[in-house]
């Protein structure tokens, strides 16, 4: 993979950091409830947001790791076992993210009061069916390098 390829997608992965970031910091402070609100009754009164900022810690672990994936393929290290970790570690958050989804959704579901939870549950849906997504490539391209890593050592061994 050329390495201006791999520097453009570490960059695209950077800016949805930084994306992602912005609107946990942005979105809290204009939703219906909290417009008026306090930084304190914003952040504090709701474990909901809570939770939420605990599950996005997957998601930022997971882009770190997709960068240093990219870094690998950019020094042709691809075929290593630094970057099996890589993927198995990208699997793993991505099923945390989706047990963290479900939870969230059972929230939304239980403790919605007057407000309808079509929006968010749909949300929900969405965020799971992009890590269900996710979790399955890169089981399958866990297992593939991790194939060719070992092809690679035998063939290290015989030579």
């Amino acid at each position: 993979m050329k390495r201006s390829s791999t520097i453009f997608l570490q960059v695209v992965i950077v800016f949805i950091g930084i994306g992602a970031l912005a609107l946990l910091l942005w979105e809290p402070h204009i939703e219906g409830r909290n417009v008026h609100a306090t930084l304190f009754q914003i952040y504090f009164n709701d474990p909901f947001l809570a939770l939420v900022y605990i599950g996005s810690i997957p998601f930022f672990v997971a882009l770190y790791q997709a960068f240093k994936v990219l870094g690998y393929a950019g020094q042709n290290k691809i075929f290593s076992q630094a970057a099996v970790k890589a993927l198995r570690t990208i699997k793993y958050c991505a099923l945390a993210i989706i047990g963290f989804v479900v939870v969230e959704e059972m929230c939304i579901m239980f403790n919605h009061g007057s407000d309808d939870p079509a929006g968010g549950v749909f949300m929900g849906v969405l965020i799971t069916f992009g890590s269900i997504v996710i979790a399955t490539a890169a089981a399958m391209f866990e297992r593939v390098l991790q194939n060719a890593v070992d092809i690679k050592s035998e063939n290290d061994l015989t030579v």
